[in-house]
């Protein structure tokens, strides 16, 4: 896996973007760990609304249109979900990285692709509508997941499908349909996919993480 950081670092400049806003000015960090105020009662956050509500203050506080990041940050917002609360530990650990923008934004895949998989991982605080893309850079085969998006876009896609460097193949959902999230993209790179087909871990315990992010390298290589 340190040989696909630093494939994926060499060939950097190269990707097309994941999504157009990311390449223009009004993106802000945000901040989903327990040091973040507007997180202080996180079972608020149930309410899909008043989540939705929570990232437009964060954003409006930074003069910003987007927001990004979540990579290896320890969170609080996985409790309004018990499909994160494992019997031994609980998952907080976030493997990939979140753009959280308007429903219906187009997702383009950043280089040549077939779909690997694509399924509906339909509960509160999942996935939702997830595809999963196959790629091949320099002879080594990874993969990139999108989590979030509308279903419409799930019935054009199957396994084998080709998709081109640039080409949007997939948009933003609305809530509830994307997993009951405010509107966002779940970004994730995969080295091994381990027989999984149309999942796949995206935030793990945070006791494992030295395991997962040899697994899941940075998205910021490629986003």
């Amino acid at each position: 896996m340190p040989e696909l950081c630093t494939l994926l670092a060499q060939h950097s400049a190269s990707f097309a973007p994941v999504l157009p806003q990311l390449a223009a000015s009004g993106v802000a960090r945000l901040d989903f760990t327990a040091a973040n105020p507007h997180l202080a009662q996180p079972e608020r956050l149930r309410d899909t609304a008043a989540f939705d509500a929570v990232i437009d203050t964060m954003l409006a506080e930074q003069h910003a249109t987007t927001g990004i990041g979540g990579y290896l940050e320890n969170r609080v917002i996985y409790r309004r979900s018990p499909h994160f609360a494992d019997a031994t530990e609980a998952r907080s650990l976030h493997l990939g990285v979140d753009v959280w923008v308007p429903a219906g934004t187009p997702v383009a895949a950043p280089l040549t692709a077939v779909v690997h998989s694509v399924a509906d991982n339909n509960n509160f605080g999942d996935y939702g509508p997830t595809v999963i893309l196959q790629h091949e850079l320099a002879g080594v085969t990874f993969y990139s997941l999108y989590g979030h998006l509308t279903r419409t876009d799930l019935a054009g896609l199957a396994p084998g499908f080709a998709i081109g460097q640039g080409q949007v193949f997939a948009h933003i959902g609305p809530y509830p349909e994307n997993g009951d999230w405010p509107p966002h993209l779940h970004f994730q790179l995969i080295a091994d996919m381990q027989g999984r087909w149309g999942d796949f871990p995206g935030v793990a315990a945070p006791s494992e993480q030295a395991y997962w992010a040899n697994l899941c390298p940075d998205p910021m290589l490629v986003i």
